[in-house]
């Protein structure tokens, strides 16, 4: 059923907003999936906080028209493609490549991933944005490094103020002993 112009303005405009929103983007392709693993597919992302949807490529080139900086994207845009919007690099890529292999398919496969402006593609992206660590899992490692030589300082002043306790008590008690 085809749909009119106010229907497809509107379809453009929502595809607009999520590409202005999200600063991740995976475009796949994902032909040759039967429906049961497409909804697992759309299952996983949506657990892993991922928006996924199959788009109509002629609708999302003129969503892409009215975004500045986004033409490189157009070219990706052919045969069946399904975009992953995201925060985090890292998530779309490990939901794909855990269903890659869950399932031993090979589909959906990377067309390209757009990562604040930056374009992924070929046969090693998948590994290279999977491994990337997440905005959290950073963080954390930051702490960890900021903390570690405030520990170090406390540790050592605590192993040092006991030192120094022990010989005080130490040599008190050996006062106490020739006094007597």
């Amino acid at each position: 059923m085809s749909k009119n112009r106010a229907e497809k303005a509107e379809i453009i405009d929502a595809i607009g907003e999520k590409l202005d929103e999200y600063p991740i983007l995976y475009l796949t392709n994902f032909s040759g999936l039967t429906v049961a693993q497409s909804n697992d597919l759309r299952g996983r992302f949506r657990e892993a906080g991922v928006d996924y949807q199959v788009t109509k490529n002629t609708l999302a080139k003129m969503a892409l028209d009215r975004l500045e900086g986004m033409d490189a994207l157009e070219d990706f845009f052919y045969g069946p493609t399904a975009v992953a919007f995201s925060e985090d690099p890292a998530k779309p890529a490990r939901v794909i490549q855990d269903f890659l292999e869950d399932e031993d398919v090979e589909r959906p496969e990377l067309k390209v991933a757009w990562i604040e402006g930056e374009l992924y593609e070929g046969p090693d992206a998948l590994d290279t944005l999977a491994d990337l660590k997440s905005r959290e899992e950073l963080i954390g490692e930051i702490i960890g490094l900021l903390q570690s030589p405030a520990q170090n300082v406390v540790g050592g002043l605590t192993g040092t103020g006991q030192t120094l306790a022990g010989i005080v008590k130490t040599l008190s008690e050996r006062e106490e002993e020739d006094d007597e």
